[in-house]
């Protein structure tokens, strides 16, 4: 499923956020407290050991999405080879998920955004409990169970992102999200290889049955982990109309920002579920989609610890329009033709390239979150205020693939409808390349 997607590099946690909280609380103590912040900055580029967990606990949840999260698609397509269902069960997951970030902000800002995070681990938990359950009428209840997926997601993201803006700054965010996109590439590599093998070594249904009973004890273990997580602070009232405020105001960078995101999201929505299930219709073999998420993976593995690395936020914009551009070459192949191994060179060029498009636009959405004290205040508004960015293209994405498969699934039209989608993140681009260069170095964070 999507999102880490890694989401590839959206988060991580430090336990510096007390200072913070008593910044906010106390205004004699503040100006003081943020000199004594902005003077360990390079001490804050090292991780300590919250940041550490958390990046552990990042690695259960990828590691256990990673192991069912494209066989779930399979799963369904197996039942019933309908390209709008499985478009369907991906736009009420981006629904939900949107909603969450939403309503569950006033959670997070005002309470324990630590049990959001185990909320939504525990939630996940629940998704691969249904699967397990309804077996193959789970085609039936495509909506249930994309709206299951999507609270999971919307809880375990808005929690984690806050709590990822809160221990970074500049001088290690790219480096985080560089140790993120590994993790989860590492996940990636491995947990797929296994399913495919189980699941072609076993009879009919069985194997998918029981990778999603081991997705399901991973999440369990993930929670376990959370709870050695320090519990944060919170200040503050959550503003439940501030996006709309920040996007409406006159000269922001919000807008802009706000439409990058949605550029963003339009590829994640279709590329998330699409490709992993055209290797199985390609080849009609699982362990295929394993060997593929094995080698992609490998490579994705290196390339992000590579930019988390070296990448310096100096060198942000052209890194990222390199990134866009290859993004982008690596598509067109399918106008030759589609199977494993153009789906294969498609997987390996993404995977090489797109570290240098996510890794500057995360990093440079939440420096704008930290530029100064209003934002930093705000930060949880700003961080819903970027999923719903995210999930409004997702949504749109899908809607479009969901309009064209419903008219027509003729290959020519489909390249077509991948390479209007996969060039969205050439507006994103577009719109980010003023703001790809860091702002004030998260002195109000």
């Amino acid at each position: 499923m999507q999102r880490k997607q890694h989401r590839f590099g959206e988060a991580a946690v430090r336990d510096r956020s007390s200072g913070l909280a008593g910044a906010f609380a106390a205004a004699n103590r503040r100006e003081g407290d943020f000199r004594e912040r902005e003077a360990g900055n390079k001490k804050r580029a090292k991780f300590d050991s919250q940041t550490w967990l958390l990046l552990i606990v990042n690695g259960l949840f990828a590691a256990a999405n990673a192991l069912s999260g494209t066989f779930v698609n399979v799963y369904l397509w197996k039942a019933k080879n309908d390209f709008a269902l499985i478009g369907w069960f991906a736009f009420a997951n981006q629904l939900t998920m949107g909603l969450t970030f939403w309503l569950a902000g006033k959670w997070v800002k005002e309470h324990n955004k630590m049990n959001s995070l185990r909320l939504g681990i525990a939630i996940a938990a629940l998704f691969y409990s249904l699967v397990l359950l309804l077996r193959q009428q789970s085609v039936h209840y495509v909506w249930l169970l994309g709206s299951v997926l999507g609270l999971s997601s919307g809880f375990f993201w808005l929690a984690f992102n806050v709590v990822y803006f809160e221990v970074t700054s500049r001088d290690n965010r790219d480096r985080f999200n560089g140790w993120a996109g590994l993790l989860g590439s590492g996940a990636g590599m491995i947990a797929p290889w296994i399913s495919g093998f189980l699941i072609t070594r076993m009879p009919e249904t069985s194997g998918y049955r029981l990778i999603f009973g081991v997705s399901l004890a991973i999440f369990v273990v993930g929670v376990v982990f959370s709870f050695f997580l320090k519990k944060r602070k919170v200040s503050g009232e959550y503003e439940w109309t501030h996006g709309y405020r920040v996007l409406t105001q006159p000269g922001g960078p919000w807008k802009t920002v706000f439409g990058a995101l949605t550029a963003q999201g339009v590829r994640e929505g279709v590329f998330g579920f699409m490709i992993g299930l055209m290797v199985y219709i390609a080849t009609r073999n699982e362990m295929r989609i394993g060997n593929f998420s094995l080698i992609t993976s490998a490579v994705a593995l290196f390339s992000f610890y590579a930019v988390g690395k070296w990448l310096k936020p100096a060198y942000r914009k052209w890194g990222m329009l390199i990134g866009v551009v290859m993004m982008i070459a690596v598509i067109l192949p399918f106008f030759w033709r589609v199977n494993y191994t153009t789906l294969l060179l498609f997987g390996i060029g993404t995977a090489l390239f797109i570290p240098l498009y996510t890794v500057p636009m995360t990093s440079s959405v939440f420096d704008l979150i930290g530029q100064d004290r209003e934002s930093a205040e705000h930060r949880v508004e700003y961080v819903v205020l970027r999923e719903l960015g995210l999930n409004v293209g997702r949504m749109f994405g899908t809607l479009v693939f969901i309009v064209v498969v419903s008219w027509t699934t003729a290959p020519t039209a489909i390249n077509w409808l991948l390479l209007g989608i996969g060039s969205s993140p050439l507006l994103a681009w577009a719109l980010m390349r003023g703001k790809l260069v860091t702002v004030q170095s998260d002195k109000f964070r």
